[in-house]
């Protein structure tokens, strides 16, 4: 049996197939469907990391042709949130997000990158509050937003 969660081995498996990120994203955003609307793209995923990409696009626009605060905070909740599901025990524990506090750093002019870390090995206990960094990234590799998601980790009953 192997140590890696269904999620990263999914990832894994999808990986090898023609367009294999696209059709995992695709996948995600069919569970969590409003992630859908910002069109991202996972570009990494393991056991306490997530990487993914949103376009710079018209659709995720606010009103001075910048991405939209709130795409922001969307891609770094899904980033988040799918590092979390790679992560987090499924047989003995679950997840919810419970708030976000974030900066904005820098207008996104940009297609806009977010990376999600948490350092591993992580003891896992009931009713904690987990907070994940994510930082977004410009394509000059400039961090452009940050935010702190807490994620209520509880056992399952």
């Amino acid at each position: 049996m192997s140590n890696k969660s269904a999620l990263v081995q999914t990832w894994h498996k999808f990986k090898r197939l023609p367009f294999g990120n696209w059709l995992f994203t695709k996948a995600v955003c069919f569970k969590a469907p409003y992630f859908g609307s910002m069109k991202p793209y996972v570009l990494d995923l393991r056991e306490g990391h997530c990487s993914a990409l949103v376009k710079n696009r018209r659709s995720v626009h606010n009103h001075i042709g910048t991405i939209h605060a709130i795409a922001q905070c969307n891609l770094a909740e899904l980033c988040a949130g799918v590092m979390v599901d790679a992560t987090v025990p499924v047989k003995t524990h679950r997840w919810i997000p419970k708030g976000m506090t974030v900066r904005y750093l820098a207008k996104v002019d940009t297609d806009v990158r977010a990376v999600a870390e948490i350092d591993l090995p992580h003891k896992w206990i009931d009713k904690e509050d987990l907070v994940v960094p994510v930082k977004l990234y410009n394509t000059r590799n400039e961090l452009v937003f940050t935010a702190d998601i807490t994620m209520y980790i509880t056992e399952k009953r």
